[in-house]
């Protein structure tokens, strides 16, 4: 004897609901980040092809190009360039705004700290600052004719460096940065430290730990995975580097239209106007900033998160 199960409709209204919803985002998604994506793969295996002097409706046409955008991209002195100033500058950066950050997290999350509301707004509020505001404000901080640190320094006979000037400039960037990123950090550190439980700390301290081994011991380890999260952010951000050397660069000399691989980008899109290696360029650095952060994270999986793979 065969049964025959039939759907009620109330049930089918009930498996669309969820699609229903998603519907929005998915549209979003696809309109304003998948088709964008797409888009630019396909500008990247193009070229345009001049025929005579470039004139009338037919002087120019799009044609496939292969590998040629990528090749020239890699073999581009300017970009290569580019990428080893922004490595430096991520030498210099990351480190210090995660030691910072960290810093002000364990400091924030000690009893014998006081005014800890206070002190957490005033480190987070840089943060709040859109970067060419802050880029603006420490450029003609840093600018020698204007500057009220150089005029003070001048009265007591101190010569300060002029760091937007020559490789120095990498400095003032990372200045920069480091004051708008080690709020965002501190604040994910310190969440991160408020919900570990009380009484792992208590057993420590009837051990006898002191507070110095218990942040060393105790903190930092249980909150290895907000640190791998922070690390990975700043690596994306470091290789996404714009708004500050594009903000200073009428303030210093030593910065180009091509000093960061952003700025590169930016030059052959809209001062070139050669979208079809910008496109190529923009999907190296996108690449490579899957890659780093892929990198670093199975570097680290094991520490952070336990995993053996």
């Amino acid at each position: 004897m065969t049964t025959v199960t039939t759907r009620r409709p109330g049930a089918r209204r009930g498996l669309a609901t969820p699609w229903l919803m998603l519907f929005p985002a998915i549209v979003l998604f696809v309109l304003f980040f998948a088709a964008p994506i797409v888009y630019t793969l396909v500008l990247s295996f193009q070229k345009s092809q001049v025929k005579g002097l470039g004139l009338g409706s037919g002087g120019r046409s799009t044609v496939f190009a292969g590998l040629e955008n990528y090749v020239s991209a890699l073999t581009d002195a300017d970009f290569l360039a580019s990428v080893a100033r922004v490595g430096v500058y991520g030498l210099i950066l990351i480190p210090t705004m995660l030691g910072l950050a960290l810093l002000f997290a364990l400091l924030l999350d000690s009893k014998r700290t006081r005014a800890k509301g206070f002190s957490r707004v005033t480190i987070f509020l840089p943060y709040a600052v859109p970067a060419v505001i802050s880029s603006l404000l420490w450029g003609f901080l840093f600018l020698p004719s204007v500057s009220p640190f150089f005029d003070i320094a001048n009265r007591f006979g101190i010569t300060l460096p002029d760091l937007l000037s020559g490789d120095a400039v990498i400095v003032a960037i990372a200045n920069i940065a480091l004051w708008g990123g080690v709020g965002f950090n501190m604040v994910v550190m310190y969440t991160s430290l408020k919900a570990i439980p009380t009484d792992i700390y208590e057993a420590a301290k009837l051990d006898g730990a002191s507070e110095v081994q218990v942040a060393l011991r105790i903190k930092i380890p249980i909150i290895m995975p907000s640190l791998i999260m922070t690390a990975i952010f700043s690596i994306i951000a470091t290789l996404q580097v714009f708004a500050e050397p594009v903000t200073l660069k009428p303030l210093s000399n030593s910065i180009s239209s091509t000093f960061t691989p952003l700025m590169t980008v930016y030059r052959d899109a809209f001062t070139r106007n050669d979208v079809y290696s910008a496109s190529a360029t923009s999907i190296i650095i996108a690449v490579a900033i899957f890659a780093l952060s892929f990198l670093f994270l199975r570097v680290v999986q094991r520490r952070a998160f336990g995993g053996e793979n």
